[in-house]
């Protein structure tokens, strides 16, 4: 095949492995000489050790902060961002994840307009399987108190707190060592990983669901 010769050639004549020169309009090929052939791959081989090795160094340097991001005694905390309609179901696959019971602030309606296809049906029926119990406070509207019906079969408790004093969009969930926050109308979620953090929240959240049963 003339092309994948010419090729060949072209690519062996960058690299300095023949020498071309024309001659009555035709042009000659001549191969480097075997010792010089030597030398090529030699510096090759030098070059490549010096590429490996300036990659070597730099995933050293990174090293530390690689394994920070995944040491469970790390006192870092990590954040992770999630965007768009996939992003969030993602990071509320997260939350399925959790050993301990979830701490909700959500206005079930908005949550049931932002996810239609994963709440409630999917996120109910997998939070029963893996038999994760919910705690969650509400605003009362249409939406959250036909799910309020639901509680015991769904594993929850929810009180509500009236829609025209509390009215929110946004959502947060404190789970385990993570506070998960999400906006419906932005479509993203961010989920902070720290303990510090979310034993912060967790205790404002035993203040306000006292304050919230008595609006209840």
């Amino acid at each position: 095949n003339r092309t994948t010769t010419y090729d060949i050639i072209e690519t062996l004549t960058k690299r300095g492995l023949i020498s071309s020169i024309k001659k009555d309009g035709i042009t000659y090929f001549k191969a480097l000489d075997p010792k010089e052939l030597l030398n090529y791959l030699e510096r090759e081989k030098v070059e490549h050790t010096k590429k490996i090795e300036k990659q070597q160094k730099e995933i050293e340097e990174l090293l530390p902060a690689l394994i920070s991001l995944e040491n469970p005694e790390s006192t870092k905390p990590k954040v992770t961002f999630y965007e768009g309609e996939k992003g969030m179901r993602q990071a509320y696959e997260d939350t399925l994840t959790s050993k301990e019971t979830i701490l909700a602030y959500a206005n079930v309606e908005d949550m049931h307009k932002g996810l239609p296809n994963f709440f409630p049906e999917y996120y109910q029926r997998r939070g029963v399987e893996k038999k994760i119990h919910i705690k969650c406070i509400a605003p009362n509207n249409k939406t959250s108190i036909e799910r309020h019906k639901q509680d015991k079969k769904e594993n929850r408790e929810m009180v509500l707190i009236p829609e025209s004093e509390y009215d929110f969009s946004p959502e947060i969930n404190i789970y385990e060592d993570k506070v998960l926050f999400a906006s419906w109308r932005e479509k993203m979620a961010i989920i902070i990983k720290s303990k510090e953090i979310a034993d912060f929240h967790k205790k404002m959240y035993k203040l306000a669901w006292k304050a919230a049963k008595k609006e209840d």
